[in-house]
């Protein structure tokens, strides 16, 4: 299933339900699902060094 495109938080969370069901990792899908929210223009800051 494709991930939807969209900054919404809700949006978000199905994306990364999504391609944790597809059998990724946890983070590694929240990495996903928050890059496809930034490419739609979501104005989440990328992670910092800490």
């Amino acid at each position: 299933m494709p991930l939807i495109k969209s900054a919404l938080k809700k949006n978000i969370g199905k994306n990364i339900a999504t391609e944790e069901a597809a059998g990724k990792k946890p983070k590694q899908s929240i990495a996903i699902a928050l890059n496809v929210a930034r490419k739609t223009g979501a104005k989440i800051p990328k992670k910092g060094k800490k």
